[in-house]
């Protein structure tokens, strides 16, 4: 009985904290980061797609590639994508007055984020690259750790 009684404060502890950062993050908060993370996040992959790396997925990937890209799907993952760094590694970071906190979460983030796409398309498809996924997952932890210690630098810098 004892542990139930642990187990329900625990639970409600959980859902106070849970309330409190949703308070914390308000629409106008979200909507301010997400605003700000936006162009940091668009200019530093359309650099890396159109730029830096665009022999290299060629390269590994050609047959695979589209010769038109479908940018309704790639908005979308763009939107999702933010929305997700925004919440759970941006706000909170602000919160806690930590860029170094941005930097290390925004970093999983985007591994864990990368690894999703990179490992199953490994895990299932004939012949995918192994060192696209090694060079795919870096880069997910470096753009989404640019555009959290990004997004958190000018948020501070403008008083959010």
């Amino acid at each position: 009985m004892r542990g139930r009684v642990v187990g329900r404060g625990r639970l409600r502890a959980v859902l106070i904290r849970i309330r409190s950062r949703s308070r914390l993050i308000g629409d106008a908060m979200f909507l301010k980061l997400y605003c700000i993370a936006l162009p940091i996040f668009f200019g530093l992959d359309m650099v890396w797609l159109g730029v830096a790396a665009k022999n290299f997925y060629t390269k590994q990937i050609g047959f695979l590639m589209t010769p038109k890209v479908n940018w309704a799907a790639a908005i979308l993952f763009y939107l999702l994508f933010l929305a997700g760094l925004v919440v759970f590694v941006i706000a909170p970071a602000v919160e806690k007055d930590s860029w170094v906190r941005a930097l290390l979460f925004g970093a999983l983030f985007g591994l864990i984020t990368y690894a999703t796409y990179d490992l199953t398309n490994l895990a299932t498809l004939k012949d995918w690259p192994l060192v696209l996924t090694v060079v795919d997952l870096t880069w997910g932890m470096v753009l989404a750790g640019s555009v959290s210690v990004g997004t958190y630098l000018i948020a501070s810098k403008i008083g959010l």
